[in-house]
């Protein structure tokens, strides 16, 4: 981080365009697999009490059945995301009984990959198309990765910032173009510090061996059927997680708008051969939308997205191209097993001041050498991120991880004093505070502090866990929601219900014809 950063607050300061940053605007999005009190995955379907998956907007399924995902709406202020985060667990369990929600990103004891239930959105042309998606994930990948669950932080800022933010640099392009590049700037100085969010917030360093059953590791064990390694941060963003062969080509390191949407469409369109192997429609059942690189754009795993709201029927990749960026989608962010929710206002505030710090950063694009060096730093922060005397690379040469992560943080502490003067309030340096003393002492960290508590609990990594989504559930039933709260979660359920009979009443093509033209599209 540069003296760029220092210039971009003074001006941003002295010409009165910091104040329009009040308007930033936060919305999270939290997965959680619903399981027993021995940590078995739930085989049950999506609870009846929390409406329909395919309409309700607060809460939803993903990959499985069993796995919920909560959404807040656009809210502008961290507190009130997390709180309305609280509020949706608080109100789902009172209708899942005696289920759990699993309180870690790593999933629990999974047998079979075949007990893994894929998500059902109902008999409507858009549902089936959903649960087709995830058939395709399946014979892809396999069942098992798409179990793992993590947290969404979307992020924008206001247009008031920036038209003010566009005028104090002088540009003259539209203000749509100007926007999308500002956010490509932001998400190209993310993917070179991301690697401090891992540190930072990373909180599986372990997991239950039964999620790589039949695959090579070197992986320490503790107990018989608990993986980990004991320096890891992310376990779940690292090669034993997420991973694609086919998508590694596609060389996608956010430089513009024009360039990434191009790959995307590109790999949507682009054949792959062990795809076609799959088949799409084989006996009369469909394995996967087609056996392109990518069936369609959500299947492309990177940490962190450009996005824009799609209309009715739209694909995200048109929406972007005609519309620009509207936010972005930080996707790193691993549950905390320690927090009831798995994220906490400290953290939000703290990632938006990060995201900020990155927007105001230098300009300068990621050559094909800096993108593959970003790709070998995560994966050395996920896997060894505490480990003493641990090195990044640079195009500049080896740098020290501890001595780049404290110099980050004293930037990104600038960007925080400023955003505290806007809003009259400690909450932002407070926060970045709290990270210094995680970069100074390692076993501050999630992930240290996780396995610690593990090792100390002398249990399984299965067993820890349904212990703490134990004393969250308790934690969240005992919560108080107001009746307004509650009067809207409950209007929420009841619409879903009735806007997906209305869906599957209305549809009017054969599902064979509205996928070719949802394609062709």
């Amino acid at each position: 981080m540069t003296s760029v950063l220092e210039q971009q607050l003074d001006q941003l300061t002295s010409q009165g365009t910091a104040q329009y940053l009040k308007g930033i605007l936060h919305g999270i999005e939290k997965e959680g697999l619903r399981v027993d009190h021995q940590g078995f995955l739930s085989q049950s379907s999506h609870p009846a009490s929390l409406g329909a998956a395919l309409t309700n907007p607060y809460i939803t399924t993903d990959y499985s059945e069993a796995l919920l995902e909560f959404i807040t709406p656009v809210l502008a202020e961290p507190d009130a995301a997390i709180e309305f985060l609280d509020d949706l667990h608080t109100y789902s369990y009172q209708g899942l009984g005696d289920e759990l929600i699993w309180a870690g990103s790593m999933p629990c004891t999974i047998p079979k990959a075949e007990d893994i239930p894929i998500a059902e959105f109902g008999s409507s042309n858009v549902g089936q198309m959903k649960h087709i998606y995830r058939v395709g994930l399946e014979h892809r990948y396999g069942k098992m990765m798409q179990t793992i669950a993590g947290i969404h932080y979307n992020f924008s800022l206001p247009d008031d910032f920036w038209q003010a933010y566009q005028a104090q640099e002088g540009n003259t392009d539209s203000l749509q173009a100007f926007r999308s590049a500002s956010y490509f700037k932001l998400i190209r100085n993310f993917r070179r510090y991301s690697w401090l969010l891992l540190y930072l917030f990373g909180a599986s360093p372990a997991l239950s061996s039964s999620f790589l059953t039949g695959r090579t590791h070197e992986l320490q064990q503790h107990k018989e059927q608990t993986l980990y390694l004991p320096y890891a941060t992310s376990l779940r963003m690292s090669d034993l997680g997420y991973s694609n062969k086919a998508q590694s080509s596609l060389n996608i390191c956010f430089n513009h708008l024009h360039t990434y949407t191009r790959s995307l469409h590109s790999a949507i369109h682009t054949p792959y051969s062990a795809y076609e192997k799959i088949g799409v429609k084989v006996d009369g059942n469909y394995r996967q939308l087609n056996s392109n690189i990518l069936q369609i754009e959500n299947e492309y795993y990177s940490d962190i997205r450009p996005k824009r709201v799609t209309r009715s029927g739209e694909k995200p990749l048109h929406a972007l191209q005609e519309r620009g960026v509207e936010y972005v989608e930080v996707r790193n962010t691993d549950i905390n097993p320690l927090l009831p929710s798995g994220i906490d206002s400290s953290q939000a505030h703290f990632l938006d001041a990060f995201l900020i710090t990155c927007l105001l950063m230098s300009d300068k694009e990621i050559s094909v050498l800096e993108c593959d060096m970003l790709s070998t730093n995560l994966q050395r922060v996920v896997t060894r991120g505490r480990e003493p005397g641990l090195s990044l690379e640079t195009p500049e040469g080896e740098i020290d991880l501890k001595a780049a992560g404290i110099d980050a943080l004293e930037q990104i502490a600038l960007t925080a004093t400023m955003l505290d003067q806007i809003h009259q309030t400690s909450a932002y340096s407070s926060a970045v505070v709290a990270q210094k003393v995680k970069m100074v002492d390692a076993s501050k960290t999630p992930s240290a502090m996780v396995l610690a508590d593990l090792f100390a609990s002398d249990t399984e990594h299965s067993e820890w866990l349904v212990q703490k989504s134990i004393e969250h559930k308790n934690n969240f039933l005992q919560r108080k929601i107001s009746p307004t709260r509650v009067a809207e979660f409950d209007a929420s359920v009841a619409d879903s219900l009735l806007k997906q009979a209305d869906i599957e009443a209305n549809d009017t093509l054969e599902f064979d014809q509205y996928l070719a033209q949802y394609m062709e599209s």
